[in-house]
């Protein structure tokens, strides 16, 4: 396990999956975390991560001096370099040379953390301080342009730092370095692999629930689907999932999540139609916010009566005891302000309503460790379908954001059909698992057309294809103008309503990624 002390930086999640990438566990932890706290962990080295302050500024986050007395490894990166040298006697002041952007890296071969590589490396800078005097015991392993101490480091109390990001993908060779470090000087395993956590995960899972059972809402996306079948592997017949049809989901999905979790994994599955509710609750609405907030609720009291008369079906000892969710680290640990608690936070989002307080459920959390990307990995590994685990994200509100304006049953039919041809062009030309987002929007004004002989009156649809890591910024994709020709072709000819398609070629920001 290495642990990775946080100081703010937007790139601790990345460095933390990196590090997963060598098949190593790692956790981020506030910067705040004591020496002692890391020893119980069974750490066998630590990170420290860059962050946007000067570590002389008044106010700028610290760290326990201790943890350079653990024995273990430390390599800093950016802010966390310039911590250590500040904390052991070197000096940092402001450069009078920034480094932003790319660099060319000159390294001692003699590190460690360059075993194997080249003498000359080219790495992303971001810093406008740098180290100008050297704590005792280090030397200079590497330097840049304006930078003498870019790689420093004490050899006998592997301690290293980097004023570059090797976390970064505009450091090609950082990966590497990163894998030198954990396993060359860390000395950590191969042993965090997908298969592992599985085995592992199913343990926990037993050894929590016992004989009690355990309820999930389902929703077909791509987090609660891997959920419910690691859990369901776990304790088989003690799950039941609980789908919920509110009206405003994608053209056969309710029946594809029937004939998977049902049919195919032999999960128990309960389908609650509240579609005439939540569209009667919607009717005339047409503030974004105002939608987003009744179907919320809706969602609340469908699950709720759903959940209650699970329990009440069971009698006796085992009951329905336990709430599980797709809860993934990200969730945990993004809300997080440097100096906080990330183990003890979780998006509301993600937390049903509030349900587990109401009804007193206890939660299940089986992906809390893991990010995005190892979770899709989790779900190959049980079985699950490319169509599930790649899956492009879909906004919880579903289809009701996607109508602007008003919704009714005609719209979103509308706005249905042409999701449904977006999502088989894009497949039928590789497109689709190859971009963050692809979509129809169903736009609230009408336009003039021509069909046959006839004038028509009818509605535009958007399309929307953007790619992105995260969802927080998008660009909008180039797609060929033959696939955009066909997809223009079968929404006129195939959605009637339809007369006119639009291309978004806005990128976020200033634009959202939804339309609403």
């Amino acid at each position: 396990m290495i642990v990775i002390l946080d100081f703010g930086s937007q790139y601790t999640q990345v460095i933390a999956r990196r590090v997963r990438e060598c098949q190593v566990y790692s956790e981020i932890l506030p910067h705040t975390t004591k020496a002692a706290e890391i020893r119980r962990l069974g750490a066998r080295g630590i990170i420290l991560s860059g962050g946007p302050a000067s570590v002389y500024a008044k106010g700028a986050p610290k760290v326990d001096k201790a943890i350079f007395n653990l024995g273990l490894p430390v390599l800093g990166i950016c802010y966390g370099m310039q911590l250590i040298a500040h904390n052991l006697g070197g000096k940092v002041e402001r450069s009078t040379h920034r480094e932003y952007g790319a660099g060319t890296l000159k390294v001692d071969r003699a590190c460690p953390l360059f075993t194997k590589l080249p003498s000359k490396l080219e790495v992303w800078n971001s810093h406008g301080d740098r180290i100008t005097a050297l704590p005792a015991g280090f030397t200079p392993m590497g330097t840049t342009e304006n930078s003498p101490h870019a790689v420093i480091g004490d050899a006998a109390r592997r301690i290293y730092g980097l004023q570059f990001h090797p976390e970064v993908v505009h450091t090609p060779r950082g990966r590497e370095i990163l894998a030198n470090f954990v396993h060359r000087i860390c000395g950590c395993r191969r042993d965090w692999t997908m298969g592992s956590f599985i085995d592992r995960a199913c343990e926990q899972i037993r050894a929590q629930v016992g004989a009690d059972r355990v309820i999930l809402g389902l929703s077909g996306g791509v987090d609660s689907s891997v959920a419910a079948a690691l859990i369901h592997r776990a304790i088989g017949d003690q799950l039941t999932c609980i789908f919920v049809d509110n009206g405003l989901i994608r053209k056969g999905e309710r029946e594809a999540v029937e004939k998977l979790f049902a049919g195919n994994f032999h999960i128990k599955l309960q389908v609650v139609d509240a579609s005439a509710r939540f569209l009667a609750k919607l009717r005339g609405v047409t503030d974004p916010e105002r939608k987003r907030k009744i179907i919320g609720a809706e969602f609340i009291k469908a699950f709720d009566q759903a959940a209650r008369d699970l329990k009440a079906s069971v009698k006796g000892a085992h009951g329905y005891k336990f709430l599980a969710q797709g809860t993934l680290y990200p969730d945990v640990i993004e809300s997080v302000a440097i100096g906080g608690n990330p183990a003890a936070l979780i998006k509301s989002h993600h937390n049903v309503g509030g349900l587990p307080e109401r009804m007193k459920f206890q939660l299940v959390e089986p992906l809390r460790q893991l990010f995005k990307d190892e979770v899709r990995e989790v779900g190959a590994e049980l079985g699950l379908p490319r169509e599930v685990i790649g899956r492009q994200p879909f906004p919880g509100p579903g289809l009701a954001v996607r109508v602007l304006g008003d919704i009714t049953p005609e719209k979103l039919r509308i706005v249905r059909d042409a999701d449904a041809i977006v999502i088989d062009e894009m497949k039928a030309a590789d497109w689709y698992y190859k971009v963050w987002q692809s979509f129809a929007v169903l736009l609230p004004c009408r336009s003039v057309g021509v069909m046959g002989d006839e004038r028509t009156y009818d509605y535009t649809i958007a399309l929307r294809v953007v790619e992105s890591q995260d969802g927080m910024t998008a660009n909008w994709v180039r797609v060929p103008y033959d696939l955009l020709a066909r997809l223009s072709s079968r929404i006129i000819n195939e959605v009637k309503g339809v007369n006119r398609v639009v291309y978004d070629i806005s990128s976020k920001p200033p634009a959202t990624i939804e339309w609403e």
